[in-house]
């Protein structure tokens, strides 16, 4: 087995590749055989399709494919910096594409002590390439018996800017063709929004069956004035299927579609929970004096929801180890991969939210002329999109940081403003709903408040953030987090909500 030189004669050093990625060479008299080599890797690689191997949390050791290994050189700024962006970016990122961020945040803890690798990507999107943070790392091959050769700066800059360029030239069509396997940007943005919409939909239409079908009329295992308010069961179920579709089984269904796996995640599951219900209902709580009620509700119906999104984790793991024991490698072959599967993709989402939209609209135009309180699921299907596109676009914000030197990226700042602006809001309409006091506004106001909050507001999304969180390098982060989404809802909740309500006499 060959091993790097660390002589002094000006010779370039070499890392050896792992598992076929292209060497990277920390010479510059040596970047011409660094071409050919990663022209002939990529010729047999396709980017995207190595991208795919490190999309997921829950994929542990498919993410070291194509990727780099670090010794205990590594800057452990250089790694709390990807860690923070990724427990950011567990839940939701506002991408139209699946983000290559997720794998694992305890992975980290073994390359910190010289074990493992970090995917190349990550490190392209992480901020964290300049000069001075790769000066102090090394790299190492993945065999121990390699010896450790250090990385120059220079050697790994070039290999980026060659990697991005090859993905340019992949995705750009030579003179006279049509790029069959790359949908055009906006068609794939507009296709978002309707995964989105439709999927939002069906999250609120499963919360409200939920509602009934646990609340007082039939089961009667949840009511208003407990501490198990009427949305815990869809915030229970949305987070076990969030250990699922949003943690363990996200990658592979990436592979089939990402804008299907948004869909899922950030559309029905993020629609199907909501943190300004379970906000209100708290908030309703202290109103009426109940305060002792209110705060154990919050610190139960917390642990409840973070206890269900490991049990669906721990579940989905079993479940994928029952896959691979039986030989089932992948379950679905057919991928949208090409334009014009796009294309029969999104008009099927347009036809299926104009019926949607188009049913809505002629019921709630009939239940609210008979003023039926059922008017207010059919204003929540046609106001909910609005709800999940506004908390997409916020999710932009997560692992961004505060600052121009991004600072806390840890903290997501767009689910967290998500829910503490979706509770301001559901604080202001309960109000508007006591002070006007007619059967017309508290359809309206409900129908809203189901629909645009609920969607705009997520406890799955939340709970999945704080289950990173918990499982990473820096655990109290999880109660910080907590911390910063609860108090300031509640706090702002009490001012519009619970002062007036004391003070009007309402």
């Amino acid at each position: 087995m060959e091993s790097g030189t660390n002589g002094t004669d000006g010779e370039s050093q070499r890392v050896r590749p792992y598992n076929g990625a292209p060497e990277l060479v920390s010479s510059s008299s040596s970047r011409r055989e660094m071409i050919d080599s990663s022209s002939s890797f990529h010729q047999a690689n396709n980017i995207e399709t190595r991208k795919e191997s490190f999309r997921s949390l829950g994929n542990s050791g498919s993410w070291r494919y194509g990727s780099i290994s670090f010794s205990r050189g590594v800057s452990t700024q250089a790694l709390e910096d990807i860690e923070s962006e990724i427990v950011a970016r567990a839940g939701d990122d506002g991408c139209s594409r699946s983000s290559s961020l997720r794998f694992e945040v305890n992975e980290l803890h073994s390359i910190e002590n010289g074990v493992g690798t970090i995917p190349i990507d990550l490190i392209i999107q992480s901020n964290i390439c300049d000069t001075s943070m790769l000066n102090v790392m090394s790299a190492t091959s993945p065999m121990t018996s390699e010896i450790i050769s250090p990385l120059s700066s220079d050697a790994f800059i070039y290999s980026r800017d060659n990697e991005c360029s090859d993905l340019q030239k992949q995705n750009t069509p030579g003179p006279g063709k049509v790029n069959q396997k790359q949908a055009p940007w906006l068609l794939e943005y507009i296709s978002c929004l309707f995964h989105l919409a439709v999927f939002g939909i069906l999250g609120v239409l499963l919360r409200y069956i939920l509602q009934k079908l646990f609340g007082p009329n039939v089961s009667g295992l949840t009511a208003d004035g407990t501490a198990f308010y009427l949305d815990l069961p869809s915030n229970i179920v949305g987070s076990f299927l969030m250990g699922w579709l949003g943690v363990v089984f996200k990658a592979n269904i990436s592979r089939v579609s990402d804008l299907v796996a948004i869909g899922l995640t950030t559309g029905f599951l993020g629609s199907l929970t909501t943190f300004s219900g379970w906000n209100q209902k708290m908030l309703e709580l202290s109103a009426d004096g109940r305060w002792v009620v209110s705060i154990v509700g919050y610190i139960i119906d917390t642990g409840i929801v973070y206890f269900f999104i490991g049990f669906g984790v721990w579940t989905a793991r079993g479940f994928r180890w029952l896959l691979s024991r039986l030989g089932v490698r992948n379950l679905v072959r057919w991928k949208v991969d090409s334009c014009k599967r796009h294309l029969v993709a999104l008009l099927v989402l347009v036809l299926m939210l104009a019926l949607l939209w188009a049913m809505s609209g002629a019921l709630l135009k009939t239940r609210l002329e008979a003023d039926k309180s059922s008017a207010q699921l059919w204003l929540a299907c046609i106001v909910g999109p609005l709800g999940v596109w506004a908390r997409w676009f916020l999710a932009r914000l997560n692992g961004r940081g505060l600052g121009r030197k991004g600072s806390m990226k840890w903290v997501p700042f767009g689910t967290l403003l998500a829910n503490v602006i979706a509770a301001c809001l559901m604080a202001a309409l309960a109000t508007t709903k006591k002070a006007v006091n007619t059967k017309r506004c508290e359809i309206i106001v409900n129908g809203i408040q189901l629909g645009f909050l609920g969607c705009l507001s997520t406890v799955s999304t939340f709970v999945a953030e704080v289950y990173a969180m918990a499982h990473s390098k820096c655990p109290w982060r999880a109660a910080v987090y907590v911390a910063l989404t609860v108090v300031p809802s509640f706090a702002l909740g009490t001012l519009v909500y619970s002062v007036p309500v004391w003070t009007k006499g309402y």
